[in-house]
């Protein structure tokens, strides 16, 4: 057990590894069989993770028994370990989605979902900013070859704009990372939160510069404006559990905003204090309002589904920019409902797309559905989810952020923007189900493909988190205040993980 915060990483890259050599290798359905224990493994051993964490408290992993700030540290705490049990979540159902069959369109698709998997539970769970970039590039490695799966010319020139920004912002993050290990003399996150509050002068702008350069990289990841323009192509021309697994991709590089400009550059930093905030304010209105725009313009379900993910960051990073424990526990909630729906949306559009033959999942008029009360069921749950419609977990996401807001300035700013998203998807879901369920002609395309029964059981076990997060919502909001609380507390985030330093 004292092991148990390393497990989200080495499960993956295990499993990853084992599928690379032969026989496994050469047979699909020994890499299908591999791949649903080893998410099912990821997913027991993330939740016994963070029972840990919730009844023990922040477990501090030094590798090679080297302490920090010199060795490397993981560091599961109430943050980290709820974005991991939602990555195996999110890669059990999809995983189970995928071996129906999407899994056949390329080679090695079963190892490149897990290292990427390892390279996002790697970025959740790491408490050195250069380990940060290491599992950056683990994750963006995989997910170059990923959005490729299956070909096409479409993928692959959606891939090559995604590759080119992602170089350039590891490019950056090199470049921010050296500038600050210059002012700091470390990049171990709780050594840095300490010594960031003694910079003056020169030292703190140059500190500054590097801090600024984190903040456009994580931007990138996060789909921020004017950066965000690479998202809806690229996830809207990947195969469903592609696009399914990247719901969290956007997730990755808000997470990381949250710790860094929270433990980091907090209220604590002196001279560097909140310097995000004035820069994450407009860029977060900005990013809800060009999304909502998209939504409006969105011409089929997976494009839809790609400006949602867009809105839903604009939402978050609004909340990193209140910057308040409050903000950031409906942030934490938020973040679990959207990644969650909105991967049930791709899901559900790949579904729509092979039983409408040639219309795929545009809102034209086409042929009928084969399952028609399965797919207008799982849409319309999808669809009040997202739009954040009661009694499902959007309606609590947003409630949450809208009462987040600590001033008039910021409720006249947020609270409009908020719901002009949501009126968006409201129009736009509702004009999508009146074309694609009510106006058909003829009969079920010839070749029309019903979906699997593992299928079914991947979209229903996402679709079937928003109620879940409702009925447990009691216990998923205290754990997300304490988990804010946590990361809000420079003592317990910075000073108790380096027991020598002087508080």
């Amino acid at each position: 057990m004292q092991h148990l915060s390393i497990f989200p990483i080495l499960i993956p890259l295990l499993f990853g590894a084992i599928m690379l050599l032969p026989p496994i290798s050469r047979d699909i359905n020994s890499q299908r069989i591999a791949s649903v224990v080893g998410t099912l493994f990821l997913l027991i051993s993330s939740a016994v993770l963070l029972y840990t964490v919730n009844s023990e408290g922040v477990q501090l992993y030094a590798l090679g028994g080297w302490q920090a700030p010199f060795g490397i540290a993981l560091v599961a705490d109430k943050v980290s370990s709820l974005m991991v049990l939602l990555t195996a979540f999110l890669a059990f159902a999809v995983m189970l989605y995928a071996v129906a069959g999407q899994d056949k369109g390329g080679a090695y698709f079963h190892p490149l979902f897990m290292f990427q998997i390892m390279g996002i539970n790697g970025a959740f769970l790491t408490g050195d900013i250069f380990n940060l970039f290491v599992f950056f590039e683990v994750l963006l490695i995989a997910s170059y070859a990923l959005l490729i799966h299956a070909g096409g010319k479409q993928k692959t020139q959606a891939t090559m704009h995604y590759v080119i920004l992602n170089l350039v912002g590891s490019s950056l993050f090199l470049f921010g990372l050296g500038i600050l290990y210059g002012t700091l003399g470390t990049l171990n996150m709780a050594d840095m939160a300490i010594k960031v509050g003694q910079l003056e002068g020169e030292t703190a702008t140059l500190a500054k510069t590097g801090a600024l350069l984190l903040l456009v990289v994580f931007g990138l990841k996060a789909a921020m404006l004017p950066m965000h323009f690479w998202l809806p192509k690229t996830y809207a021309s990947a195969t469903a559990p592609v696009a399914a697994l990247f719901a969290i991709m956007t997730k990755v590089g808000v997470y990381s905003i949250f710790r860094v400009y929270t433990v980091l550059f907090g209220e604590h930093a002196g001279e560097l204090a909140n310097i995000a905030t004035p820069w994450l304010w407009p860029l977060a209105l900005l990013t809800i309002t060009i999304g909502a725009i998209g939504v409006f313009a969105s011409p089929s379900i997976k494009t839809l589904s790609a400006n949602l993910v867009i809105v839903s960051s604009g939402s978050l990073l609004a909340c990193a920019a209140i910057n308040s424990e409050e903000a950031t526990s409906a942030a934490l909630y938020y973040m679990v409902h959207s990644t969650l729906a909105s991967a049930a949306l791709f899901l559900i559009a790949d579904i729509m797309a092979r039983q409408r033959g040639k219309a795929e999942d545009r809102f034209v008029r086409s042929r009928p559905f084969v399952q028609p009360k399965l797919l207008g069921f799982a849409f319309a749950i999808s669809a009040l989810a997202l739009v954040g419609m009661p009694p499902l977990s959007g309606f609590v996401g947003k409630i949450m952020i809208l009462q987040a807001t600590q001033s008039s300035t910021q409720t006249m700013w947020v609270w409009p923007l908020i719901l002009l998203g949501s009126l968006a998807a409201l129009i736009t879901f509702s004009r999508a189900g009146t074309t694609l369920f009510w106006r058909h002609n003829g009969t079920a395309a010839a070749e029309a493909e019903p979906a699997k029964k593992l299928e079914i059981a991947g979209v229903a076990l996402l679709l079937l988190a928003s109620p879940v997060l409702v009925i447990f919502g009691g216990d998923m909001t205290t754990f997300t205040q304490q988990a804010a609380s946590y990361l809000h507390d420079i003592h317990a985030s910075a000073y108790q993980l380096l027991p020598g330093a002087a508080q």
